[in-house]
């Protein structure tokens, strides 16, 4: 092997004992990670990829998983080391201080009662032995490093003081707190804001360059994937399927399911009738066989696209209508730092003199960063949250001063499809008996006979199996979750639907499909969207007009494809150019740029 060769995965098989008998999660995988090397790893929820990460680190939990075959062979100061075969003690060595690994939640992963900068002083201290006060200087050195404001405060900061950002920062810093070797970084940017991944990611690159680091990055993003990895592996059920260098994969992709992973991504430069999904360029039959489509990439998404004309023919039809909702300069205030009788001394301003319209049959888009307010212009639409000032109209109707037994009515006419699924559903109840409760509660048929099989209806229309009424939502996917969510708000036969952050912690090709039924149903029932996302590209596919907001604002408003193609203002530029777009030009210069600085270094 070449001297900056750092780990050697061989063969490797971990399994997991289960009910239904031994399941292999990780199944003959082989790939070498070399010292200032990113290879990315990717594939769906399911396919292995985390656990290769956790076999890696030797955190696979016995019982009832183990390693069950190959070789981790890593490349130390002392020799090579097979790390399935040292104990566990020696492997506390390695652990934290040679190999990092940054997880994918840092709210679980950051302990609540103590502070951040404790939890990485804990490391230095465990690691390099030195005092407190040293590690607490070492750890604002880190916090530093990786671009945190006011590092002494973060440092004395809880976890829940800090935002996800910060959070997602704070766990790079411990895990480069011992200069470690390898870095394994496992969907570290999956449930942020573009433009914080794009700073996080730069932060990455920053680190490892400085440090001759070999990444193994972790995700089910190729446009993440193509902006920041010299190598691809990309992981189906446990195996993989195709490996090469990432311009080879982006341009020249062999596998159907490596096809699927990059056609699946909405595009920016044109729009599509439908998102195409892995099932495009291959199926699996009853056996388990796997078919072929044959079919490239360009070929599918070619056959999808919609002529400029042919939106312009649909707008000219939607905006001739009278509008179905008007917000009137709408204000939501939340009071901090009260004095002594309770008295605000100032306000939060969520929402902020906000005005727009949204027209029957339409899909208004809602996009910003965290902490922009479009998650509680959302909630105060529907009167989850009661506002300041200002006018909801409704049908002509204002809803701003109804009582909770007068709003009742128009509940049924708008709902909401909540960010995380599984905690919009009680794990109590079965998921057919919470499709249910709303029907009962407004009295939709008059006997449960007729309500369950209206149920039976709609977990068949999204895709869901009958016996799925009697199971509960801990037995089921995310992706299958957001079905539920949406099934449930189909139970009341609404006009118009809220889709709050509906898919953003979906795998891409689980987001596509979801995407694809959310659009199905619109032409099925006309309903109408407000479609709130962090995500640019994913609202841009979706909408036909948007609504960019920041800190409780709307800065800019218009047709969906107008602000992408002439941005009006500099903070959407920033929202756009944040985007990973994974086209062939953006690796050509990723690579360019790691030329450029290996050959200054």
């Amino acid at each position: 092997m070449s001297s900056r060769t750092l780990l050697e995965i061989k063969n490797l098989v971990t399994e997991f004992h289960t009910d239904e008998g031994i399941v292999k999660a990780v199944n003959d995988v082989s790939f070498t990670l070399n010292k200032g090397e990113t290879i990315g790893i990717v594939g769906e929820s399911g396919s292995g990829k985390s656990v290769t990460s956790l076999s890696t680190m030797r955190l696979i939990p016995n019982p009832p998983g183990r390693i069950a075959g190959g070789e981790i062979l890593f490349h130390s100061k002392d020799g090579v080391i097979d790390l399935t075969k040292v104990s566990e003690k020696e492997m506390r060595n390695y652990r934290g201080n040679e190999i990092a690994m940054i997880f994918q939640e840092p709210m679980t992963s950051l302990n609540p009662v103590y502070t951040c900068g404790d939890q990485v002083a804990e490391a230095i201290i465990l690691h390099q032995k030195v005092s407190k006060k040293k590690a607490r200087n070492l750890t604002i050195e880190l916090f530093t490093q990786v671009e945190l404001p006011r590092p002494g405060a973060i440092y004395d900061s809880y976890p829940h003081q800090i935002s996800g950002g910060q959070k997602q920062r704070v766990m790079i810093a411990m895990a480069m707190s011992c200069n470690p070797s390898i870095l394994i970084a496992d969907e570290p940017t999956t449930a942020l804001d573009v433009t914080v991944q794009k700073t996080i990611l730069e932060l990455m690159l920053k680190l490892q360059q400085e440090q001759d680091m070999g990444i193994m990055f972790i995700t089910h993003d190729l446009g993440v994937i193509a902006e920041l990895a010299d190598k691809v592996v990309v992981m189906y059920k446990g195996k993989i399927v195709e490996q090469g260098n990432v311009m080879d994969i982006f341009t020249k992709p062999k596998h159907p399911y490596t096809k699927g992973l990059l056609a699946c991504r909405p595009p920016l430069q044109r729009r599509l009738q439908w998102l195409p999904t892995v099932s495009d360029f291959m199926t699996i039959d009853d056996v388990g066989v796997m078919r072929e489509t044959n079919k490239s990439v360009t070929e599918v998404t070619n056959s999808l696209v919609i002529s400029p004309a042919e939106t312009a023919a649909r707008h000219k039809i939607l905006y001739q209508q009278e509008p179905i909702l008007e917000i009137k300069n709408l204000k939501t205030y939340f009071p901090i730092n009260k004095g002594v009788f309770g008295k605000a001394k100032d306000y939060v301003r969520a929402v902020d003199d906000v005005s727009f319209q949204v027209y029957p049959g339409e899909t208004l888009g809602l996009v910003g960063e965290s902490g922009c307010g479009k998650t509680t212009l959302g909630r105060t639409i529907l009167k989850l949250i009661e506002p300041t000032e200002g006018k909801i109209i409704y049908k002509g109707e204002d809803l701003t001063g109804l009582s909770t037994k007068k709003m009742r009515p128009y509940r049924k006419d708008i709902q909401i499809i909540f960010q995380d699924p599984y905690s919009s559903l009680n794990p109590r109840i079965t998921i057919g008996e919470a499709i249910m409760e709303p029907m009962r509660v407004h009295k939709v048929f008059s006997n449960d006979r007729a309500r369950k099989a209206r149920v039976m209806e709609l977990l068949k229309r999204v895709s869901l199996l009958e016996e799925h009424f009697y199971r509960y939502p801990h037995e089921f996917s995310g992706g299958q979750r957001q079905r539920i969510c949406i099934a449930r708000s189909l139970a009341l036969n609404p006009k118009f639907i809220i889709c709050d952050e509906s898919v953003s912690a979906l795998d891409v090709s689980v987001q596509a499909q979801v995407l694809n039924l959310l659009n199905e149903l619109k032409e099925e029932f006309n309903f109408t969207y407000i479609f709130i996302s962090h995500d640019l590209s994913v609202v841009k596919f979706m909408s036909d007009r948007m609504i960019i907001m920041q800190e409780g604002k709307i800065v800019e408003l218009g047709l969906a494809d107008e602000i992408y193609a002439n941005p009006k203002t500099t903070y959407t530029e920033e929202l756009i150019n944040a985007i990973p777009k994974g086209e062939v030009e953006d690796i050509k210069a990723s690579i360019d740029k790691k030329k450029v600085k290996l050959e200054f270094a």
